[in-house]
């Protein structure tokens, strides 16, 4: 049987993957604005949240924001700042809310939604100062909906996939 810390090296890979393949996916789809995504990508960050360690968590988003930049040719640009803060904004609340709520208590539609909320949230402040000024207030609406309506399916789809899921439910960790 392989070490803990093996298996959890071995799971962030795996999961990592599966963001770079998601963001592959959703770059073919053409977006409103170019920092605008469906989040794809997020479904394996937030399986790992009951699998993961933070520390495992913490380089599966950075591999998530990285080879996402990369595959859109965005590393050197304001949208990979974009992404990242959008990313750890999520990323922070969905674990916080994880451990400190439990399973029982937030499904994956709940951490999904608050998810998407901050991220475009911190995304929409960026793009305030670096961007659009003042006029990024017609961008909240949209963004908003957006966010809420592909939260909504991607947390579905999670917590279907964790209910059926035989390797998701050999991988799980306790939650407090």
């Amino acid at each position: 049987m392989a070490q803990p810390g093996k298996r959890e090296e071995a799971t962030a890979a795996l999961l990592g993957g599966f963001c770079l393949f998601l963001s592959t996916l959703e770059y073919l789809v053409p977006k409103p604005l170019p920092f605008m995504r469906l989040g794809l990508a997020n479904v394996p960050i937030m399986l790992a949240l009951d699998i993961l360690g933070l520390k495992y968590l913490a380089l599966l988003t950075l591999i998530k924001v990285l080879g996402q930049a990369i595959i859109t040719g965005t590393l050197v640009s304001y949208i990979c700042l974009f992404s990242l803060a959008g990313t750890c904004a999520s990323v922070t609340a969905m674990y916080l809310l994880r451990r400190l709520l439990g399973p029982k208590r937030i499904s994956f539609i709940g951490i999904s939604i608050i998810g998407a909320l901050l991220s475009n949230g911190a995304q929409l402040l960026l793009a305030r100062f670096f961007v659009f000024g003042p006029g990024v207030i017609f961008l909240v609406p949209p963004f908003l909906i957006a966010g809420i309506i592909t939260s909504m399916s991607l947390g579905i789809f999670c917590e279907t996939f964790s209910s059926r899921s035989r390797w998701y439910c050999r991988q799980i960790r306790p939650v407090p």
